[in-house]
Parts: C-alpha cells; sequence; structure tokens
C-alpha cells in the first residue's frame, strides 16, 4: 500500500504570469470608472498644454513678424515706435543668473535644513521649525517683495561692499555704489522664496529612507554622517533633484517680488552688484497693463520663450532622475 507522507506531497503548482503582452483590464465598474477619469484627465492635461503652446505661438509670431530687430539679441524694448524694435537678450540672461544665483544659495542650505530635521534634531525641535518652514512656503510672493525692497535692500551695502573690496577684481563682483537693486539682491530674495519648498519636499523623501539602510550602515561601524552620505543621500538624490526643479519653477516665473526690488533697464551687465537687468515674469508685469495690442502680443512672445525655457528644464530634470533610479532605491 502505498502512502504518500505529507514531505513527499507534490507542490501545489505555482499560478502561471500573465502571457507576454496581455494588459491588465479593469472588471469591476468602480476600476473601469477610475480608470477612465485618470485616463481623461491625464489627456486633458496634454490638451491644455498644447492649447497653451498653441496661444502663445500664434499671438507671438503676430508680433515676431513685424519686428525690425534680432528677437533673441536685442537690447532693447521699443514696441510703440514704427518700426517696432524688441529683443529678449537682456530677459533670457536676467531670468537664468537670477535662478541660478537662487539655485546655489537655496538648495545646500534646503538640503542641510532637510537633513537636520530628519537626521539630527530631537522630536521636540524638528516639529515646531518643521512648522514655520512650512508657513514661510504659505507667504505671498509680494510680501517677500514688500520685505525685500523695505528690509533686505537697504541692508546689502555692507555685503556689497565687502564683495566689491575682496572679489571686485574679478569683474563679476565690482559695485560702482549705487542701490543694492541688482541681480544678486533678485537672487538671494528668490533663495529665501524657494528654500521652503525645497527643505519641504526633500524632508518628506529623507523620511522614506528603508530604517534598514540606516541600520546596515550602524552595525558596519559607520558614524552618524557616513550613514547620511552611504545611505540617506543616495535614496533620497533624485527626489532632491525633484524639489529643486519645483523650487526653479517658482524661481523662474517669479513675478512681484522681483519687480519690487529690481531696477530695470535693458542692459547686459558684467558685475551681479551694479543695478539693473530685467526677468521674463518682470517685463510682462510691469508693461503689460500699458501696452498696446501689438505690445501685448510681443510680450507674448516674450512668454513662449519663458515658457520653452521651463519645458526644456522639466526636461533635463526627468532626464536626471531617470538615469539616476538606481539610486532612488526603490528597487530595495
Amino acid at each position: 500500500m502505498d502512502i504518500t507522507t505529507p514531505d513527499t506531497q507534490e507542490p501545489h503548482p505555482a499560478p502561471r504570469p500573465p502571457a507576454p503582452g496581455r494588459k491588465h483590464t479593469a472588471t469591476r465598474p468602480g476600476d473601469r470608472i477610475f480608470l477612465g477619469l485618470s485616463r481623461g484627465a491625464g489627456i486633458l492635461l496634454l490638451v491644455i498644454m498644447a492649447a497653451i503652446a498653441a496661444f502663445l505661438a500664434y499671438r507671438a509670431s503676430l508680433a515676431i513678424t513685424k519686428d525690425h530687430g534680432n528677437f533673441l539679441t536685442t537690447l532693447e524694448w521699443n514696441t510703440g515706435v514704427t518700426p517696432p524694435v524688441f529683443g529678449i537678450a537682456v530677459l533670457a540672461f536676467g531670468t537664468v543668473v537670477s535662478s541660478v544665483i537662487a539655485m546655489v544659495l537655496a538648495v545646500p542650505v534646503a538640503v542641510a535644513i532637510a537633513l537636520f530635521l530628519t537626521h539630527y534634531a530631537p522630536r521636540k525641535v524638528s516639529g515646531p521649525i518643521a512648522y514655520v518652514i512650512d508657513l514661510l512656503a504659505a507667504v505671498p510672493s509680494i510680501v517677500y517683495g514688500l520685505w525685500g525692497a523695505l528690509v533686505l535692500v537697504p541692508n546689502l551695502n555692507g555685503l556689497f561692499g565687502w564683495l566689491d573690496t575682496y572679489l571686485g577684481w574679478t569683474g563679476v563682483f565690482s559695485w560702482d555704489g549705487g542701490a543694492p537693486r541688482s541681480m544678486l539682491t533678485v537672487g538671494i530674495l528668490l533663495a529665501i522664496m524657494i528654500l521652503p519648498i525645497i527643505t519641504n519636499v526633500s524632508r518628506e523623501v529623507f523620511r522614506q529612507v528603508p530604517r534598514m539602510h540606516e541600520e546596515a550602515a550602524l552595525a558596519l561601524g559607520a558614524t552618524r554622517w557616513e550613514v547620511v552620505r552611504m545611505a540617506v543621500l543616495p535614496f533620497g538624490r533624485s527626489g532632491v533633484v525633484s524639489a529643486s526643479m519645483l523650487g526653479l519653477g517658482r524661481a523662474l516665473g517669479e513675478t512681484m517680488a522681483v519687480a519690487t526690488v529690481l531696477s530695470p533697464d535693458f542692459l547686459i551687465h558684467g558685475s551681479l552688484l551694479n543695478p539693473g537687468g530685467g526677468t521674463f515674469a518682470q517685463n510682462i508685469a510691469s508693461k503689460f497693463s500699458e501696452a498696446s495690442e501689438f505690445g501685448r502680443d510681443a510680450l507674448i512672445a516674450s512668454g513662449l520663450v519663458l515658457f520653452v525655457i521651463t519645458l526644456l528644464v522639466n526636461g533635463a530634470a526627468r532626464m536626471i532622475i531617470a538615469r539616476r533610479k538606481e539610486y532612488s532605491g526603490a528597487n530595495a
């Protein structure tokens, strides 16, 4: 009599994987409704983006075809004369320079604050600090602009003088003694504005670091800083890049704060300390209400350039995140 023991029983066959190329389809009514709504929301977003791009391109073409200068290199904005002459060279330079200054100042500080709140500060300290940072993210930009004009600008003379004394020989930090309403002032103000955004997103990313990674590093004798360097930062690298791109998006499109602290002109200054310059958003905000129909088309043309720059920046960020995907910890 053949008696099969439990140890010799054949295991149940494992479920077969779905055939290659077969897509999982929702069978429940709720799943089908949710799938349709989410797919429709994605398509609607693409349609809206395409409509914005088409509108900007059409209105921009009406202005660019009548421009008697080079739209990309002309250092002038005069749409009220015949023939009109205008260009975006100064605006592109000012927008990029001020945003780069803001990122250079804000990103290291924001990442340091996020690491302090998640891995160094006790809970009684990290909670109130995180709450204050959340409040800073909710402050309107015009409030930052008023603070910058009334508090920041009058107190930058000492910093500008120090930079001129010790770094003025570079030409980038030379100062003629005018009011400190320059690209560096704008960059400092933008850095303060985007600091809460980058800090909050980075903090949430660092909180998602698997505890096993940190414990494994500690078990190998790593110090707290080595744990941060070997486990936390590699895991959160793509999240920090995403947070930085969110901050950069606000810096590129900031309007009222820049218009409040900057003394605009249409010259490209080699020094970051001398007054002057301009940005796309600041120029549109200051001239749109008084512009003629053609002048508005010209401003829309500059808005199209800002739109393209933003798309390129976001596209580059997505490429960086995709290349660094193996460090994000998603596969751990």
